[in-house]
């Protein structure tokens, strides 16, 4: 397959699945290997291309962003409490990040971790679904800091791949009783911070080794996951606030078994 289909298609499964709870590091680790390529020798290419599924965020939430900046400059109590949130949610992740780095790296090439995190994260999210008591926060802001520290310890679930990010954020925090909306919006905020912090470290400890065009091509990954990201993140509000997460869930689960009779039977 030439590099350019590749490139579009990791592009395509970065924004499709960056925000929804399914591992976007898992499945772009298994269509790297499904598509006939090494999956560690493409994984700095895999964190590179999120800075587009970041923007995405920035250009759809433009609004609240905007408030915030507006809100800190006039001392607004919930402009304050929304920083204070993101950023205690973001410290677990630096620390063990930093911390395990070397480690979370070898598994980013496992593609059977990956397959047993979507089915277990799968089953976790129907449990959480059918337990969970929420009541509605109206707002990241409103969020607890209690609870902002526990959305920031479920996060670094996400460091095993196929585990999901997105997911680990959203189920945590409505164990916590936060309701579905907000929970989807606080795992899309404090994604960019996370993400950015993701992306400055590959590419500071690997960036010299980057292959000869990689850049071009991060940046096209880049632009395919920023416009898909876009589309996304618009129907994944609706879908969840209709159906739950029950749909995700099946589908990791069955994404999963597939998997690992894949990776068995090659």
């Amino acid at each position: 397959m030439p590099v350019l289909l590749l490139v579009i298609i990791l592009g395509i499964v970065e924004g499709v699945t960056e925000y929804l709870p399914v591992s976007s590091t898992g499945h772009l680790i298994l269509a790297t290997e499904l598509l006939g390529y090494k999956a560690d020798q493409w994984a700095l290419f895999n964190v590179a291309i999120q800075p587009g599924a970041i923007l995405a965020i920035i250009v759809l939430y433009w609004r609240t962003f905007v408030d915030v900046l507006v809100g800190l400059w006039q001392r607004r109590p919930s402009a304050f409490a929304f920083v204070r949130n993101l950023a205690v949610a973001f410290i677990p992740a630096v620390v063990l990040g930093l911390a395990l780095g070397d480690d979370i790296e070898l598994l980013l090439g496992n593609a059977v971790v990956v397959a047993w995190a979507l089915i277990v994260g799968g089953v976790a999210i129907l449990i959480i679904e059918r337990l969970a008591k929420t009541t509605d926060k109206g707002g990241v802001q409103n969020v607890t800091l209690m609870h902002s520290i526990g959305i920031g310890l479920v996060q670094c679930l996400a460091m095993v791949p196929g585990v999901s990010r997105s997911g680990a954020t959203i189920l945590g925090a409505m164990s916590m009783g936060v309701d579905r909306k907000t929970a989807a919006e606080f795992s899309f905020f404090l994604a960019v911070p996370t993400l950015t912090g993701a992306t400055a470290l590959q590419l500071y400890k690997h960036g010299s080794t980057m292959q000869p065009g990689m850049g071009g091509w991060i940046l096209l990954g880049s632009l395919v996951s920023f416009v898909v990201a876009v589309v996304v993140v618009k129907a994944f509000v609706s879908i969840i606030q209709r159906y739950g997460f029950a749909p995700f869930a099946w589908y990791r689960i069955i994404a999963g078994a597939v998997a690992l009779v894949w990776l068995a039977a090659r």
